[in-house]
């Protein structure tokens, strides 16, 4: 079995590393879309894939309270899929090939499930309860 260091930061998460390395893809990969796409699906592709990764730094520093740390991983979740449907219209559109747009959906799904199994189990990403003195 392999020895996995402890996760001291948010850069630790398996699904943040993931989330990370898909934003910075799609960052590549939009630099070709077209100029009048500029401000429109160019910038929210890359919002919200840099969103998924934004959410969970602020989801990991509010850990101490469930129900926070809970909400932010669900806005990472909708960031997630939001992802997901630019990816689809720069599919449609024939700003990504459907191969590469495959293969972009498919690991926004598996962050997604890595968002959804945390969300459905928060207990061992939460920090220990303040001891009362």
């Amino acid at each position: 079995m392999e020895n996995k260091k402890p996760i001291q930061s948010h850069r630790d998460l398996e699904v943040y590393q993931t989330a990370f390395d898909a934003a910075m893809e799609i960052f590549e990969l939009s630099k070709k879309f077209p100029m009048e796409e500029r401000y429109s699906l160019t910038d929210q592709i890359r919002r919200c894939s840099r969103s998924v990764c934004a959410n969970l730094g602020e989801a990991w520093r509010k850990r101490r309270y469930e129900a926070a740390f809970v909400a932010k991983l669900n806005d990472c979740e909708a960031e997630a899929a939001e992802t997901q449907i630019w990816i689809e219209f720069a599919v449609k559109c024939k700003y990504l090939e459907v191969e590469v747009g495959r293969q972009l959906y498919r690991t926004y799904d598996l962050i997604l499930g890595k968002l959804v199994k945390m969300i459905a189990n928060p207990s061992p990403w939460l920090m220990p309860k303040a001891r009362k003195e």
